[in-house]
Order: structure tokens, then sequence, then C-alpha cells
């Protein structure tokens, strides 16, 4: 009986994960972080730009800004770049550009080629900062508030929409204590 009753109890087990797992009413970006309401974690790395300045979240205490994880050799951050660049130009929040697993002169040229969104572009050669905050893989943009909590991680490229609907709201809100 146990030989037929376990392949059934497998395959119903599979059923429901699939069930849950492609559902359509799921958000693909929506991944839960255990970071959110936490406070954001500390890095001091050197500027992709300038490698004699150290660029660090601590100066940005009692600020909102985002985080946007990228890298040159990511696909998806170039699709995202000129939306970044038109983000930046609404001087909103400042933008923090962690250069994730990159190579800094190939960060360097693609910024000054498609031009610099980011307020600063900490480098993060071996991923180590990138692994604190909970990265997944590039692109990834977080929302701190002014209290240094991350309270939103959108993963996938930002679009204009985006932007309007998910990050515009909860900045307001971040400005306001909420």
């Amino acid at each position: 009986m146990w030989k037929f009753l376990l392949p059934f109890a497998a395959f119903v087990a599979l059923v429901v994960l699939f069930a849950f797992g492609l559902s359509p009413n799921r958000d693909i970006h929506e991944l839960p972080s255990p970071l959110i309401g936490k406070p954001a974690p500390e890095f001091a790395l050197a500027d992709v730009m300038d490698d004699t300045r150290i660029v660090s979240n601590s100066t940005l205490k009692g600020q909102v800004y985002v985080m946007n994880v990228w890298a040159s050799w990511c696909l998806p951050c170039r699709q995202e770049h000129a939306q970044l660049l038109a983000i930046s130009r609404q001087n909103i929040v400042p933008i923090i550009g962690l250069d994730y697993m990159d190579q800094r002169e190939k960060a360097k040229q693609l910024l000054e080629q498609l031009g610099n969104p980011y307020t600063a572009v900490p480098f993060d050669k071996d991923g180590r900062a990138a692994i604190d905050w909970g990265v997944y893989g590039a692109p990834e943009t977080y929302l701190v508030n002014a209290k240094g909590q991350i309270v939103f991680k959108f993963i996938s490229p930002i679009t204009a929409e985006i932007w309007q609907k998910e990050f515009l709201p909860r900045i307001a809100a971040a400005r306001s204590g909420a």
C-alpha cells in the first residue's frame, strides 16, 4: 500500500506547489525580503568614478534615498538606464548605484558613454555589500527611509510606470514618516 500512497502524495504536493507558483495573480517582481523594516546594511566602498573617494551610506542618514544595484555586464540594467537618467533629473531623491561584481573600467566607461544617473557609485567588486543587502541579482532597487530602514525592494528594471505606481507613493510616505 505504501508503494502506491507515497508517489500519490508526492504528486499531490507537486500539483499544489505548481498551482501556487504559477498563479496568474502572483507578482513576479515581488520577492519577500527579510530586510524590509530593518536598518539598511552599512557599507563603505570606493567610488567607481573616483577610487580615492569613499562612498558610505552612513552619510545618507536622515535622507530618503534609492539604492540601485547594477553592473555593466547586466543587459536589463542597460534597459533601465534611460529611465534612471530621467528619474535623476527630477531630483526627488538621491540615487546610489551599487556597481555589483563588475570591472571598474567597464562600469566607468558605460557611465561616461550613457550618462550617470547616480549621486554616488560604490564599487562592490566581490559582491559582499550586495550580499548584505540580500541581492539576488541585478538590477534590484531598494528604497531607504530617513531612519535608514529599507522600506521597499523591487526586482527587475524600473520603468516609468513602476516609478510612478510603486516608488513615488512610498517616497512620499517615507518623507512623511509613515
